[in-house]
């Protein structure tokens, strides 16, 4: 088996267990596992900047990596076996490493399989020690990849390692694990900390730049709720129950804004997120989402402006509601709130595809009712509520068709990427839903903006006469066409002298 593979295969996992969780990485009584012929542990993989300055505030643009009361213990069989007078029973070496410096760590002999711990043979051929990690000097630093050692005295059943600190001076996605090539060492687990800072914090490099664009998306929504409500208080009695609820769901946004600014914040100073400010922050966004696309779907059906209520699709409609807020809040919690690492690839992947499967079944349904919407509209020739409602399935067709394409190119984002590589531009991934959501709000709010005429967007009992129009053409379509012919004459002839309000205010606007 090819070593290098598994260690590639053990770098992947550490950068998936370890980079959202925190900056200070807790091991708690971890067992090294055995891959090829060492026993690893994956001791963190965070992206990290180059020192600035050597200050000591927190933003003191000094960038480290710091091991705080790390503690290994090996079986009691392992200490039984050595005598109480040797020194250095036991070697554990702690690498530190950049991940484009992943193949300088190991070696192969003859050209075969690659291994982690240098055997007899590598140690004629390239000169290692035999029973420690092989290691290539990088190009661009021959004091890179960092090799630490701890060694066990005796026969001492545990050993702790000096609290170190390796500067970071340069750039990069560094991995740290912690390795034993010794196989008597089979067992050993580790507890302790380490401490990951970057030059402005301890946030991890990828989620570094969301904190200042939190700070400009809340300015954003700032400006959009000045703007909104300073129509909203000057035209009140014209507000309809559409407005009302786009006025939550802007409240909702800068609220959800605010709080991830906190927690990023928090995050920064400490080094650890901040639970409740988290989970309120998620909390709030599942809510916002969940309003945001019932109020999406509820227009796109014409509620308030083609028909008074939803009939019997409104405890459809909350159902849908109640099920996609408690998705979309399982998987942000999981994701933002609970450890990483206590949920494996398949468990993840079971919250991730409710989420998406109603989204898509919430898109599917919003289109097919606004084409029904936009058809009886066309249908009454109502023009200025047909006008608009052309308007919204425009954007939200952009929206959908933008969606799909940044999923696209996410998927080839992180399959290109699998050792987190462009770690420094990963935070856009992010920004883009935040962004979309915003510039769709955005929309919405400008083609219902409170005005004086928003009256006239409201539902009248002109759009109750089509819907009857429509009922009894059902009724009637089993019939022959001389009947149908008649019914519809018949209501002509009834409407022969009554003219729609709006369609003579849309006559008296063209004259």
């Amino acid at each position: 088996m090819d070593y290098a593979y598994l260690i590639s295969i053990f770098l992947l996992l550490s950068t998936a267990l370890t980079t959202i969780n925190a900056s200070i990485h807790i091991y708690q009584n971890q067992l090294f596992n055995e891959v090829g012929n060492a026993y690893l542990l994956p001791g963190g993989s965070e992206g990290l900047a180059a020192s600035r300055s050597s200050d000591n505030s927190v933003s003191d643009g000094r960038s480290f990596i710091r091991f705080e009361n790390i503690t290994f213990w090996r079986t009691q069989a392992a200490a039984d076996e050595q005598s109480d007078k040797e020194h250095g029973t036991g070697l554990i070496q702690a690498v530190i490493f950049e991940a484009a410096d992943r193949n300088n760590i190991g070696g192969s002999a003859y050209g075969g399989q690659r291994s982690i711990c240098c055997t007899p043979d590598l140690a004629k051929l390239e000169g290692c020690k035999q029973g420690e990690v092989i290691r290539i000097p990088s190009s661009t630093d021959s004091k890179w990849p960092m090799v630490l050692n701890i060694y066990f005295g005796g026969n001492d059943l545990s050993t702790s390692m000096d609290n170190a600190k390796v500067p970071i001076m340069k750039t990069g996605m560094y991995n740290l694990f912690f390795i034993a090539c010794d196989p008597k060492l089979k067992g050993t687990t580790m507890s302790g900390k380490t401490v990951w800072k970057n030059p402005d914090g301890y946030l991890p490099g990828r989620m570094a730049p969301l904190k200042k664009f939190y700070v400009y998306m809340m300015i954003a929504y700032l400006l959009l709720s000045a703007i909104w409500f300073s129509q909203y208080v000057r035209f009140w009695k014209d507000i309809l129950l559409l407005q009302h609820c786009i006025t939550a769901v802007i409240g909702l946004s800068l609220f959800e804004m605010i709080l991830w600014y906190f927690d990023y914040s928090n995050f920064n100073s400490t080094g650890m997120r901040p639970v409740v400010i988290t989970t309120w922050a998620v909390t709030v966004g599942a809510i916002r989402k969940t309003l945001s696309r019932l109020l999406i779907l509820s227009v796109s059906m014409g509620y308030g402006v083609v028909r008074p209520t939803l009939g019997g699709l409104t405890s459809k409609v909350l159902l849908l509601g109640a099920t996609y807020f408690l998705a979309s809040e399982l998987l942000d919690i999981t994701e933002y709130v609970g450890t990483i690492n206590d949920i494996s690839g398949r468990a993840r992947l079971f919250l991730v595809l409710p989420d998406a499967f109603l989204d898509a079944f919430l898109i599917l349904w919003i289109f097919t009712s606004l084409s029904k919407t936009l058809e009886q509209l066309q249908v009454k020739r109502i023009s200025a509520k047909l006008d608009l409602y052309r308007k919204f399935s425009n954007a939200l067709a952009v929206a959908v068709i933008a969606s799909v394409a940044w999923i696209t190119f996410e998927v080839y984002f992180k399959a290109t990427d699998p050792f987190n590589e462009r770690w420094q531009s990963a935070w856009i991934i992010t920004a883009f839903w935040d962004i979309l959501s915003f510039a769709l709000l955005c929309v919405i709010c400008y083609l219902w903006a409170p005005s004086q005429s928003s009256q006239r967007y409201a539902y009248s009992e002109d759009v109750k006469d089509e819907f009857d129009d429509e009922e009894a053409q059902s009724l009637t379509r089993g019939q022959s066409d001389g009947d149908v012919n008649l019914v519809k004459q018949e209501r002509n002839n009834g409407n022969a002298g009554v003219s729609d309000p709006e369609d003579d205010s849309e006559e008296d606007k063209r004259e």
